[in-house]
């Protein structure tokens, strides 16, 4: 694979309850085209991983949110699991490291209950994107147009709905890490 995203910073946002697949799968496409990839949480030490409902393998945390800025990074990853982005929305310290993505025009990319996180910050008025459908409610109270999409990416937002998704979730994440900052003031083609 070639390396489109040499020299890029990308931090991978999640706390105990992340679905498994959901932040491995990115983690290996997006260090595998180059990137440095930082796994950031909570807490120090490890958080616990899931598969659907059924706990799994634990991954060791690099840095906690309170410890980094948007500043150090090109992008962000926002794994799903249901109890993880539940965790995340409810830290006012990672939803303002979520927001300084937007704010700093960087690329950001969540999928299935990740986009929870991104509703608490505040980014997704006048935006469209997709996830597990029962946050469509969510999004749409939020601003954001829901869609029933394998991925859809709206000026640096890329979005998937669930882990059959992944494939096409890191190709267009890839995608988007590589292009960097995006102009969010009007639509992409």
């Amino acid at each position: 694979m070639p390396q489109k995203l040499q020299g890029k910073r990308i931090a991978f946002l999640a706390t105990d309850g992340f679905e498994e697949s959901e932040l491995t799968q990115p983690w290996d496409a997006i260090k595998g085209a180059g990137a440095e990839v930082e796994l950031i949480s909570l807490k120090a030490g490890e958080i616990q991983g899931m598969k659907h409902d059924e706990k799994s393998k634990t991954c060791r945390v690099e840095k906690t949110v309170d410890a980094v800025s948007a500043d150090d990074y090109d992008g962000l990853v926002l794994p799903g699991g249901v109890a993880n982005p539940d965790a995340l929305r409810a830290n006012e310290k990672a939803v303002a490291f979520v927001k300084a993505f937007f704010d700093q025009k960087k690329p950001v990319a969540a999928i299935c209950h990740g986009p929870w996180t991104l509703v608490e910050a505040g980014v997704l008025k006048g935006r469209t994107l997709t996830s597990w459908p029962s946050l469509k409610t969510d999004i749409i109270n939020a601003g954001g147009t829901w869609v029933d999409e394998e991925v859809h990416t709206d000026m640096g937002l890329v979005t998937s709905r669930k882990p059959d998704d992944l494939p096409a979730f890191c190709a267009k994440a890839i995608e988007e890490f590589a292009e960097g900052i995006h102009d969010r003031t009007k639509k992409a083609a």
